[in-house]
């Protein structure tokens, strides 16, 4: 991903949106595929260098993670496009502004390890478990369960985070564009 030093989100910052936003897209490219493999899941951020998660067995992504365990998991904020009229200079013509679209993206490049093992993937399913609805029941009291999936360490070894907000322009600009956004927003309501 293209990444401005305007639009460069720091490792906090990159790590603290991905915390605030636990779906993403899991990205795995295999050796000599013609596409990579990209699975949408749910995650757990552990702590800045660990993410944790499930799939089942039968997900395409196993082969390609066995045959390269780099991949990426990237995670996507929400957007908004931005007219061109509303990027417009003031005094020119609003017709010749250039739209944009404005979004928080994240990608962690990770290093995957697979957990097959029983206890291991329960480890996976009680931490995401006590993250996402700590009052269901043990995930070990439904044995058919851990044979229908897998679980999935991801060391962290470089975050990549782009918050596009315009934030080479001045504050001016900046103000001008969130007042027609909101004001749009508002006739939409």
């Amino acid at each position: 991903m293209l990444i401005h030093p305007w639009d460069a989100g720091s490792p906090e910052e990159s790590l603290a949106f991905v915390r605030d936003n636990q779906f993403g897209t899991l990205i795995a490219s295999g050796h000599d595929r013609a596409v990579p493999v990209v699975v949408p899941t749910q995650f757990l951020l552990v702590d800045d260098t660990t993410v944790i998660l499930h799939l089942a067995r039968p997900n395409p992504i196993w082969p390609a993670i066995e045959e390269n365990p780099k991949v990426v998991l990237s995670v996507t904020g929400p957007w908004t496009y931005i007219k061109g009229e509303w990027r417009a200079e003031p005094g020119t013509d609003p017709r010749l502004g250039v739209p944009t679209t404005y979004y928080s993206a994240v990608q962690l490049v990770c290093t995957a390890e697979i957990v097959k093992d029983d206890e291991g993937k329960l480890d996976v399913l009680r931490r995401q478990l006590a993250d996402l609805e700590p009052t269901l029941g043990d995930p070990a009291l439904m044995p058919r369960l851990m044979s229908g999936i897998r679980g999935l360490r991801l060391t962290v070894d470089e975050v990549r985070g782009k918050f596009k907000y315009d934030g080479h322009k001045d504050e001016e600009h900046r103000e001008r564009v969130k007042t027609a956004v909101t004001k749009a927003k508002s006739m939409l309501s």
